[in-house]
Parts: structure tokens; sequence; C-alpha cells
């Protein structure tokens, strides 16, 4: 990630602007920057943009290990992804082994940085709207 913009080889992924993504849920940000960006072997796939300047907006050139995947996360300023090392709570790079399927639905969604295990805060902070929605 160069200023925000993600590299891959050294070469930028290709970006354009697409309308704002709306986040009406509790506790949301409001207005946040989406756009569509385009791989090098042609899949196009929509990331979120919420600040300028953001902690992973600027990172180090990844050297993936054979066997391995990186993985980012499309909410950019908001993934704690293979750009985040697993001694700092991050996933780090995946070894193959450890995919073991294809994510097809969203089973269940907190928001508002609660984590899950806060039961008593679910009235508020589950994403009720994402309940048993399917992944496209």
């Amino acid at each position: 990630m160069i200023g925000g913009l993600l590299h891959i080889n050294g070469v930028p992924v290709k970006r354009e602007r697409v309308g704002d993504f709306i986040d009406d849920e509790y506790g949301g940000a409001g207005r946040v920057r989406r756009w569509r960006e385009t791989l090098p072997n042609g899949v196009t796939y929509e990331s979120l943009d919420l600040q300028d300047d953001g902690f992973l907006d600027d990172t180090q050139e990844y050297a993936v290990p054979p066997g391995h995947y990186f993985m980012m996360g499309d909410n950019r300023d908001n993934s704690t992804d293979s750009r985040v090392p697993p001694e700092s709570q991050g996933v780090g790079y995946v070894p193959f082994e450890n995919l073991i399927g294809k994510a097809q639905i969203i089973f269940f969604s907190i928001g508002d940085g609660k984590p899950a295990w806060h039961i008593w805060s679910w009235p508020w902070s589950v994403r009720w709207s994402r309940l048993f929605t399917i992944v496209r």
C-alpha cells in the first residue's frame, strides 16, 4: 500500500471512484468513500476508504512465502488482515492448509467495535440486517 493505493509487484492496481457507502448501522461512520479496484487478472471488487493517511495506507512490501496466501480486507482502514502480523493480533500470511472453503453466507455480524462474546451488548451491537445474507 502506497498512499492508500494497492500495489501488486510494484504496479498500482487500477482504481476508480464509485458512489459512497452509507453506513447507517448504529455507531456507523456515515459516508465512506468507495472504490472499484481491478486486479491484473481482471477481477473487480469494491473497497472502502474511511480516512486519508490511515495506519495501513503506507505499508512495507510483502514477500509471501511459498504455500501461503496474503489476505486483505475490503474495508481497508478497518481490517486486521495479512498486513498486520500475528504478534500484533493480526492474521499474517495464511498457510494453504488453513483454506477450507468458500465464504457463502454471513452468519453473524457485530458492529460498533464490540467483541462477539459481549452478549449483553447484542441488542445494540449485532448488525441484524447482515445476518444470513449471501456473500457475493
